[in-house]
């Protein structure tokens, strides 16, 4: 356990308030609570290149009224992850492409928490795109955390 003088390794955990993203935040609490570990539950999100404009430009009134929706989705995911009260949490929002923002942010963390999303039968078994890019190219250990 870190003391108050001490830093506190970081935990990072994905959170897209997908089943599978509020498995690994579980767990991820519970790796937390029992190490003393800061948890950062982060929720990344970025406007699609689809949608006729370039990626992050967009009036702020629109940027502000995402980024409050994004705020309650990951409180809404941390509810129902029922994490351990002795956990420390700390929510954050980011922008970029999932995969990137995970990575970029595993170069301060002791250890990445991503969930696994299947796709039924054979294909189930594969690991996902996320989350197979950030067990190759992070910079500190990765967990991977199936559903039930």
């Amino acid at each position: 356990m870190a003391s108050d003088g001490e830093a506190r390794q970081v935990v990072v955990v994905g959170v897209d308030g997908s089943d599978a993203s509020i498995a690994a935040l579980s767990w991820a609490g519970g790796y937390a609570a029992a190490t003393g570990a800061t948890l950062q539950a982060l929720h990344i999100w970025h406007y699609p290149t689809g949608a006729g404009l370039p990626p992050g430009v967009t009036p702020e009134s629109v940027t502000d009224e995402v980024k409050a929706n994004q705020r309650k989705e990951l409180g809404e995911a941390i509810d129902k992850a029922h994490l351990d009260p002795a956990a420390h949490v700390e929510a954050r929002i980011a922008y970029g492409h999932p995969t990137q923002v995970l990575i970029d942010e595993s170069k301060n963390a002791g250890l990445l928490v991503v969930g696994f999303k299947g796709h039924g039968g054979f294909t189930g078994m594969l690991t996902g795109s996320v989350s197979l890019q950030v067990v190759h190219h992070a910079e500190c250990p990765v967990v991977v955390v199936r559903g039930d």
